[in-house]
């Protein structure tokens, strides 16, 4: 990803991170469980921790490696699809097995944030 498809991407993720979240505490809390209605708001959460990441990304172009960066914010953006859209599907679904795939998200995001370490250790 260039810097500006992660500004536009994170942004996005940002938008609808926040919109999930009023979604959550305005829609769902009746309908769900509070143990769905936490899960629900950690997927919000990680989607907005992230998005930022996204962000600093980009901003983070102009010093360190943008192939590396570019890499690490693809990763990034695919553990917000995997890790929040895996837990919003499973709250809305009940569908409990995509629990189980909630974790390639968490590792996406370890490596994405790995990715941008080496970027910055090698620029030194």
């Amino acid at each position: 990803m260039t810097d500006r498809q992660l500004v536009i991407a994170g942004a996005l993720m940002l938008l609808i991170g926040v919109g999930a979240g009023a979604f959550g505490a305005h829609g769902l809390k009746r309908l769900i469980s509070p143990d769905m209605l936490a899960v629900w708001q950690t997927a919000v959460l990680y989607q907005l921790v992230h998005g930022l990441g996204m962000l600093l990304i980009a901003i983070l172009f102009a010093r360190f490696s943008p192939s590396l960066l570019g890499l690490a914010g693809s990763v990034m953006l695919l553990g917000i699809l995997i890790f929040s859209g895996s837990l919003y599907v499973l709250v809305l679904t009940d569908v409990k097995w995509l629990g189980a795939i909630t974790p390639i998200g968490g590792a996406a995001f370890l490596a994405a944030w790995a990715m941008v370490a080496v970027a910055a250790y090698r620029a030194g």
